[in-house]
């Protein structure tokens, strides 16, 4: 039984059939010929599989980020930004991290973020002596804190699937992504020394700075209206995602006045195809994972590598292994729906907590978005930059390794994410 669904699911794959599709096909025709089940089974575990109101947030936030690329609020923190940064060495480079951290504490998403900064900033900087291909790779590589910074998609299908607090997995993301910025910010600099980067004049006279300030301001308290609703108990994370659909909305028309009454259906639209797809890989993975727990597939994993090593130093490199590996070739959503029921039972077991499980996920998908072949946040770089996949790769090579080294001390110095949520910290 087994054997044919992941035969089935890996052929499918080959042939270029959509993740969300393999996976549905695969485990319905193991259901049809090996279990003596009818294709209700399939229809049943795939509508329980999305039947989480905590779910509903993944289409809000979505909604969320692309009405805020639309309706000028990237531009605004990017504005923002440079009065503080622009005249360092690297200052361009350094603009397009901390705005893009800014952006991923709105939009929850690393292609919307890689896309919202990068639109703006990669021509900018290309302008200003940074080359081409570097400026691509660094916007692609700041946007992988869209889903580390909190609010986060990907933390969202996390804690459904772990049955964890959401609210709490936010908390969490906050150390690392800083840690994320910082350490690309590192690079940024080395960049801009080596190459002789020339630096750039900001304009900080107070008219300025305050134009700059009051433009921003609507942009700058949206992180606190969603993070603070939802810490101070006002509203859920699901509901913080409808707030920051409305804000979004209402910014974007009536104060910036960038986005057009016309835009809206479109952007709606466009939303509602990139949310269809995660619901739908959560719908598909529901029912694989009926099957997989059928033949008792994690259970056996579990007790195969506990019986290999029962040290969590040795247990936590190997799930590192095993999701940046995944995370290379299946998107956040998939690779997180997939692997959770499987490898989470065996770190708990040897007393790690779920939240550092759920984090190293979340920096592992990070990295992910920037390792071909399927690196999300590349391919959108590639095109606002209009460059080649191969030349894009060779240029975020020095980002790809800062970021490893903070996976490794986000898993091994638990304190990084567990502290400021308060959870006590595992080893």
């Amino acid at each position: 039984m087994i054997p044919t669904l992941f035969i089935s699911f890996f052929v499918l794959m080959f042939v270029g059939v959509p993740i969300a599709a393999a996976l549905g096909v695969a485990a319905a025709a193991t259901i049809v010929m090996y279990m003596n089940s009818s294709l209700v089974v399939t229809a049943q575990t795939m509508f329980n599989g999305i039947n989480s109101f905590p779910l509903m947030a993944i289409p809000f936030f979505i909604l969320a980020g692309n009405l805020m690329g639309e309706g000028g609020i990237s531009r605004r923190l990017v504005d923002f930004v440079q009065l503080f940064f622009g005249s360092l060495r690297g200052g361009l480079a350094i603009v397009a991290i901390v705005a893009s951290m800014f952006f991923a504490a709105i939009s929850g998403s690393c292609p919307a973020t890689t896309a919202a900064i990068g639109g703006i900033m990669v021509g900018e900087m290309e302008k200003n002596g940074y080359g081409k291909d570097f400026s691509a790779a660094c916007v692609a590589a700041a946007g992988t804190v869209g889903q580390v910074i909190p609010p986060s998609i990907p933390m969202v299908t996390y804690c459904v699937l772990a049955n964890t607090s959401i609210s709490t997995l936010f908390l969490c993301g906050v150390g690392p992504g800083i840690l994320m910025g910082l350490s690309m910010i590192i690079v940024a600099w080395r960049y801009a020394k080596n190459n002789n980067v020339p630096l750039v004049k900001v304009d900080r006279t107070p008219k300025h700075v305050l134009s700059v300030f009051f433009k921003s301001i609507w942009a700058l308290i949206m992180p606190v209206i969603i993070l603070g609703g939802i810490y101070s108990g006002i509203f859920t994370a699901t509901e913080a995602g409808a707030v920051a659909s409305l804000y979004a909305l209402i910014v974007g028309v009536f104060v910036y006045r960038d986005l057009k009454i016309t835009d809206i259906p479109r952007v709606v639209a466009n939303s509602a195809v990139g949310a269809a797809v995660i619901m739908l890989i959560m719908a598909t993975v529901s029912t694989f994972g009926y099957v997989l727990t059928m033949g008792q597939i994690p259970q056996k994993i579990a007790s195969a590598m506990l019986a290999l090593t029962q040290n969590k130093y040795i247990l936590l490199l190997l799930l590192n292994i095993i999701v940046l590996i995944a995370g290379c070739f299946l998107n956040s959503s998939a690779a997180i729906a997939l692997l959770t029921p499987i490898l989470l039972p065996v770190l708990t077991q040897v007393g790690v907590s779920p939240y550092l499980v759920g984090i190293i996920f979340i920096v592992n998908m990070g990295i992910g978005m920037i390792t071909p072949p399927v690196g999300n946040c590349l391919y959108v770089g590639c095109n606002i930059a209009n460059i080649k996949f191969e030349t894009i790769v060779k240029s975020v090579t020095p980002f790809l390794i800062a970021e490893v080294i903070v996976l490794f001390l986000t898993t091994y110095v638990p304190h990084i994410s567990l502290w400021i949520a308060g959870v006590p910290a595992s080893f």
